[in-house]
């Protein structure tokens, strides 16, 4: 059914049985877009204004080049995000892909002189797998044009590509295998159903392949398989209760595999398994926080990895040989990611960013432990000193632990002068994912440009803080986030520099769902909330999220075929308290989204608006779960701060 049928039926079935409604705002259709509610125009002071924060760019890091001279990065000069290579620190950004959609992923050859990278069309993450020949610049198509795949890996003589695929029957994920020199594919890993399978990595010699089920955000299970016979085998020791597995990796020699998981602790704690005894070794020691991200040097002589401690990534490379940490160069706060070594072994690339500055491409020379910084990503000519540095701040919420209160982390971005200011709470998605000091120049316009203070928590449910707190939210608990919200408007109350009178809330997807129940249970206290492809109602969600998607997250949310279940997840779902929405709600979609159909922001749509209150609503035909292109990107991010003037900053909300 077309959207905006799908709209009228909602807005015909939603108006109140009184037979009054406000009457539906003006629809603004262009080939790309349908506004409702809209401003007409931006004005000509904003849009200078946000001119110079919606042209800040990052690049991050997608792997060195079989030269192992030069590196891959993923950047966006036009309007979307595409393949570049730098042939030296500080070189010049040499464009290789030229599309009108994002590229989503990039895997270099570790051999030829070239790459695999995914693509897909208007959002709709059923990318395509493409193959990048630098020597000719021919791009080939891998794929069957049809199937979801993602998540490529080569062996490490680059003869065989495997890669995460629905195409056996649209529905499963499953692991195929390709041929690089003849073409041939096969599907490799089907068994299960209610998992999605991953490639990790091939042993040196490419004749066994580390895979990984992920069943929930709590639980995976890993296995090897056998590349000629298919036989797949669990690593000893695993699945006798549930785990979450994240990063595995063969040994040089393939007797072992190094991995990280939460089997034995709170966090994910980096080890290395024994394959013959399935004896484990801690690697990464007592750390009390998640490891994020390792890798191995393709020398066998080094091993790194990342810790994420509180928000903020510490990395840590060790000699495998003897054991020992070695000194690595100081580096600025932040979150890094993507490690990888040269294919000689002797330098260690990453991307780093920080609240302040957008993610760039670093490396480190390892016999001298010399840093090199590859890129310098723009920050549209503004002074990055004028930023604002959140502070981490801890606030008390409704359950105790040991007696005490627990607390919710939570990023503070403070504008400058006494205040009191208004604020806007951003709340994450996933649910599980995990808010961290990034640097998102919305946040800053907002902090530096309208004096509004910025408050970034994560609420239970979030990753990062163990595996205890990330099962807070779960099943019949999922109202619990939402009093963190709650909680947190309290601790609003108590800053003399916050004007508790006007708060505004925000997030997308899961956090979009945040949103809209929090506006139905504080709306007393929330002025307005601008709400990205969010859940409205969790039922018809899962009747209508994809089909590879929905276990995947009937075991976050709960079994809606489950009576008990169904009946809880209908009566706490937003739609179902619609009316209890009074404050003006900005609702943004994008119409191709596999994951939360645009079908829930309309209806939620048409139920507010159908019991008179004020909604602007923005659909975006050629975008999936969220904005990716920049001219759609930029639209949204000024009508979000337009709305946020008149409801929020405004007379309106006073």
């Amino acid at each position: 059914m077309k959207p905006t049928l799908v709209l009228a039926i909602a807005l015909a079935l939603c108006a109140p049985a009184h037979g009054w409604a406000t009457e539906a705002p003006r629809r603004v259709e262009t080939a790309n877009r349908l506004s409702e509610g809209l401003p007409e125009a931006v004005p000509a002071d904003l849009a200078a204004r946000l001119q110079r924060y919606q042209n800040t760019r990052k690049a991050v890091l997608a792997g060195w080049a079989a030269d192992g001279n030069s590196i891959l990065i993923a950047t966006r000069f036009g309007s979307t995000q595409q393949v570049h290579r730098v042939r030296q620190p500080g070189g010049a950004r040499e464009q290789l892909t030229f599309y009108d959609e994002p590229i989503n992923e990039i895997a270099a050859h570790p051999r030829r002189n070239g790459f695999v990278f995914g693509k897909d069309v208007g959002g709709s993450e059923f990318w395509q797998l493409y193959w990048f020949d630098a020597a000719s610049r021919e791009i080939s198509l891998l794929t069957d044009g049809k199937s979801r795949n993602s998540d490529a890996v080569f062996s490490h003589d680059g003869r065989l590509l495997a890669y995460s695929s629905t195409a056996r029957n649209g529905k499963d994920t499953d692991i195929w295998l390709r041929d690089v020199e003849s073409g041939q594919t096969r599907a490799l890993v089907t068994q299960g159903g209610k998992g999605s399978w991953q490639a990790m990595d091939f042993s040196a010699d490419g004749s066994r392949l580390l895979v990984l089920e992920s069943l929930s955000a709590n639980e995976s299970r890993p296995a090897i398989v056998d590349i000629a016979s298919g036989k797949l085998t669990a690593l000893p020791g695993t699945g006798k209760k549930p785990a979450a597995f994240d990063r595995l990796r063969f040994s040089a020699d393939g007797n072992s595999v190094y991995y990280t998981s939460d089997a034995t602790a709170e966090f994910l704690q980096l080890q290395k398994m024994d394959l013959s005894s399935g004896r484990s070794t801690g690697i990464s020691g007592k750390l009390d926080w998640d490891v994020e991200a390792f890798e191995l040097s393709p020398d066998a002589r080094h091993l790194v990895y990342v810790a994420n401690e509180d928000g903020i990534s510490t990395i840590h490379l060790l000699e495998l040989a003897s054991g020992k940490e070695l000194a690595l160069p100081s580096l600025p706060a932040g979150v890094i990611d993507t490690p990888s070594f040269s294919p000689d072994g002797s330098h260690l690339a990453f991307t780093l960013t920080s609240a302040t500055s957008p993610s760039d491409v670093y490396s480190i020379e390892l016999a001298t432990a010399k840093l090199a910084r590859w890129t310098e990503s723009e920050v549209g000519g503004l002074d990055s000193a004028t930023f604002s540095s959140p502070e981490l701040v801890r606030f008390p919420t409704f359950d105790r632990i040991k007696g005490e209160a627990r607390t919710i982390p939570a990023f503070y971005y403070k504008p400058k002068g006494d205040g009191p200011h208004p604020s806007v709470i951003l709340v994450h998605g996933g649910p599980e994912s995990q808010s961290r000091p990034l640097f998102n120049p919305d946040i800053q316009f907002l902090a530096t440009q309208l004096g509004v203070a910025v408050l970034v928590p994560n609420v239970r449910g979030s990753s990062g803080y163990g595996k205890t707190y990330l099962q807070l939210d779960n099943g019949f608990k999922r109202e619990d986030s939402v009093r963190d919200i709650g909680a947190l408007l309290d601790w609003i109350g108590s800053r003399k520099e916050l004007d508790a009178s006007r708060v505004g809330i925000i997030g997308g997807s899961y956090g979009g769902y945040m949103v809209l129940a929090a506006m139905t249970h504080y709306s007393d206290r929330i002025r307005a909330g601008v709400e990205i492809v969010g859940i409205s109602n969790f039922n018809t969600f899962l009747a209508n999220t994809e089909d590879y998607r929905r276990d995947l997250r009937r075991a976050e949310y709960g079994d809606e075929r489950e009576p008990k279940m169904r009946d809880f997840l209908e009566k706490i779902s937003p739609l179902s308290n619609a009316a209890k929405i009074t404050r003006p709600l900005l609702v943004a979609q994008g119409a191709n989204d596999p994951r939360v159909p645009a079908s829930e922001a309309e209806q939620i749509v048409g139920k507010v608006r159908g019991n008179g209150g004020t909604v602007w609503y923005l659909l975006q035909k050629d975008e999936g779960h969220g904005f990716q292109k920049k001219a759609n990107r930029d639209y949204y991010s000024a009508t979000t701060i337009q709305f946020w003037q008149k409801y929020l900053i405004g007379e309106e909300a006073r």
